[in-house]
């Protein structure tokens, strides 16, 4: 395939993440939009990109959630992923949902609201034109962190997934193993950021042989969601022998897969070379067929 285009407490002050913020609430071109969630007066929705259907066609799926700390963010940031693996013959979803700076949500609704869009394409899966059991959650950072739960910490078979697409996810919220990828100080602040005992959202900490595949994206200098955290949630997911693909990606920081980011080493910019990277992974994973 060719497209053609230390921690979560660290404000996220890219210039992606501000636009994303900007573009709110969101519009698509093309898209087809779908209610999936209304509560306290809040509709959440999701926008669906895909080509023709024939009836009865069933095709893999993948929902896509942004990153911003829980705090912020827009569905526009996987946009571009979304038409690209609409394009391969996916049904790719971008799904908005409830953040504190708009809601007053903690993380724990956020990953509920991510229950509920899951909930939703396999209710209308036929209707849809997906394949209940070839769907897959991929988000960044934050998003990364809620779609890692949908596939580790899933409460029932209908908000589960099939395989994990995660950019600088924030998979290790509370210290495992002897080990402590953030500072003291900040526990506090990451009780208060979820909303519950952090080890309870930690998708490190709930994985399982039954957790679906995985592919990662890190940016080795990554100072927002520490590398090292990638490779626990990695480790994590071998020792339970589940396939999990991690790529890291030299002197690159949080948010370096974004579209429009250039590469620091020069060449194909981190957007193209991670897609083409997931692409693969589908490939691999027999939902696509290779380009």
């Amino acid at each position: 395939m060719t497209p053609r285009c230390l921690f979560l407490f660290v404000p996220l002050l890219f210039s992606s993440i501000a636009l994303a913020q900007k573009s709110y609430p969101p519009k698509f071109e093309g898209a087809t939009e779908h209610i999936y969630k209304e509560i306290d007066g809040v509709t959440l929705k999701l926008w669906e990109f895909s080509k023709e259907k024939e009836a009865g066609e069933k095709r893999p799926a993948i929902v896509f959630f942004f990153g911003g700390g829980w705090k912020s963010g827009s569905p526009k940031q996987f946009e571009p992923h979304a038409r690209e693996l609409a394009e391969r013959g996916m049904v790719a979803l971008v799904a908005d949902y409830r953040v504190s700076s708009r809601h007053g949500t903690k993380a724990r609704d956020c990953v509920a609201d991510a229950r509920d869009a899951i909930r939703f394409v396999r209710k209308n899966a036929e209707a849809l034109g997906v394949d209940p059991e070839r769907i897959a959650a991929g988000g960044g950072s934050a998003g990364g962190h809620i779609a890692a739960c949908l596939g580790v910490i899933a409460k029932d078979p209908q908000s589960s997934v099939q395989a994990l697409a995660l950019f600088n996810p924030a998979c290790v919220l509370a210290p495992i193993d002897g080990q402590n990828p953030w500072k003291e100080d900040r526990a506090a602040e990451m009780r208060e950021r979820m909303g519950v005992d952090p080890r309870e959202l930690s998708p490190a900490h709930h994985v399982s042989e039954d957790a679906p595949p995985c592919v990662i994206f890190h940016g080795k200098a990554d100072t927002t969601v520490s590398y090292v955290t990638a490779e626990i949630f990695a480790e994590k997911m071998k020792e339970a022998g589940v396939p999990c693909v991690l790529h890291g990606y030299e002197g690159e920081g949080h948010g370096f897969f974004n579209y429009g980011r250039k590469s620091k080493g020069g060449g194909k910019s981190a957007y193209e070379k991670t897609l083409t990277q997931l692409d693969q992974f589908l490939v691999d994973l027999g939902w696509l067929t290779a380009s």
